[in-house]
């Protein structure tokens, strides 16, 4: 078999969106290739026995960088692997230099914060390292007009939507009563949903403040759940966004109307997408610090949970508008609000074209066994037109 070694900071025991997609990199490209691993530390809990691995701690920034590369080079020169793939961005230098010394293709996944990083040195070294990459996989292709505006050649650019785990029909039942009785909600609360990272792009903050208190008003049954907890392990971020988000609670008077979750079980997530009215996705347009995809709006569809979002960054690729959501043009809050509000008053109608089943249409339409066939055949075509070319 084909080795690939994989060398990426986000993969679990760490939390997040890219770190379940680096995962999912992994599981599907095992079942066709040898895949070795380079990632951080506790890794070996979420591999196959089979699997050879390094490992090194993900932070502090000088010590990432300096054992990442000395251990995957150890590992590429052990292995000699075919093909490189870098989980993001910031592993493209390494990933790059390594190819090099080894004489391996390198493919650079990149999700949009990845080419607009400010920091100066990232944008003097890491970005000339992801355009000598051999192939840029992209999650969108708003991601691969930023990389384009970046110097990133458009050949070498294709588009990987992320994929989302399909559920079974027959774990769609008792979940929303459950998880209504352990919050103590009673039945007949309409909830409104946000997943993700509490960052200041998620925009929770400003909705509360513009648009949350009239949908309160017009439907004081409702109520907005938040999952997610601050990114303390990402590289570009601020901390306080709870705070914030909580003091605009109390400045409307709505504390009695929002809920943090936290962190929750992939369980509790299910429920909680189940038990929703709504998916709430305000993303703001952020100089440097942009929505790549919006793979939480995917994840909520297949649950038959449609998204209200803001057409934002990559959004517009992962919300079908009048299909699985509606998107609003950025920042009109006045139609944030009187969407929700029409949505909410229109859940049972025969009327209402966003429906549970049109919405998990939407989202079948990214299974992890499309994303894993996407990235397979990508692959065999790279190490094919390497050995044509020897």
């Amino acid at each position: 078999m084909k080795k690939i070694l994989l060398v990426t900071r986000n993969f679990p025991p760490l939390r997040g969106g890219m770190e379940r997609l680096n995962h999912h990199i992994y599981v599907e490209l095992n079942k066709s290739f040898d895949v070795v691993v380079a990632g951080p530390a506790d890794i070996p809990l979420y591999l196959s026995p089979s699997t050879r691995y390094c490992e090194f701690p993900h932070r502090p920034l000088p010590v990432f960088f300096w054992f990442s590369f000395w251990s995957t080079l150890r590992l590429a020169i052990k292995e000699k692997p075919a093909l490189i793939i870098s989980g993001s961005g910031i592993t493209a230098l390494s990933a790059r230099l390594i190819g090099c010394l080894c004489q391996a293709k390198v493919i650079t996944f990149i999700h949009g914060l990845d080419v607009v990083m400010p920091h100066p040195v990232y944008q003097r070294l890491f970005l000339p390292a992801i355009r000598a990459c051999d192939a840029i996989w992209v999650n969108s292709q708003n991601t691969a007009n930023l990389a384009i505006n970046k110097g990133v050649c458009s050949n070498k650019i294709k588009t990987v939507y992320p994929g989302v785990v399909i559920p079974e029909n027959n774990t769609l039942s008792q979940c929303s009563t459950d998880f209504r009785s352990e919050l103590g909600l009673t039945q007949d609360l309409k909830i409104l949903l946000s997943v993700g990272r509490l960052t200041e792009r998620k925009g929770l903050i400003e909705f509360i403040l513009y648009s949350f208190p009239d949908i309160v008003k017009a439907c004081p049954d409702c109520i907005l759940i938040i999952i997610g907890d601050e990114p303390n392990n990402a590289l570009h971020h601020k901390t306080g966004a709870k705070e914030k988000i909580t003091q605009a609670a109390k400045h409307k008077g709505l504390e009695k109307h929002v809920f943090f979750l936290g962190h929750v079980s992939e369980f509790q997530l299910e429920a909680a997408y189940q038990s929703s009215q709504l998916h709430i996705f305000p993303v703001l347009d952020l100089p440097g610090d942009i929505e790549g995809f919006g793979m939480v709006a995917i994840e909520a569809a297949v649950y038959g949970l449609p998204t209200v979002a803001f057409a934002v960054g990559g959004v517009p690729e992962a919300v079908s508008h009048h299909k699985s959501g509606w998107l609003i043009e950025p920042g009109n809050y006045p139609a944030m609000t009187e969407t929700v509000i029409n949505s909410l008053a229109n859940l049972n109608s025969s009327h209402q074209t966003v429906t549970p089943d049109s919405c998990r249409q939407h989202g079948a339409e990214f299974s992890w066994d499309i994303f894993g066939d996407r990235i397979k055949q990508l692959c065999w075509e790279l190490i094919t037109q390497n050995e044509q070319n020897q």
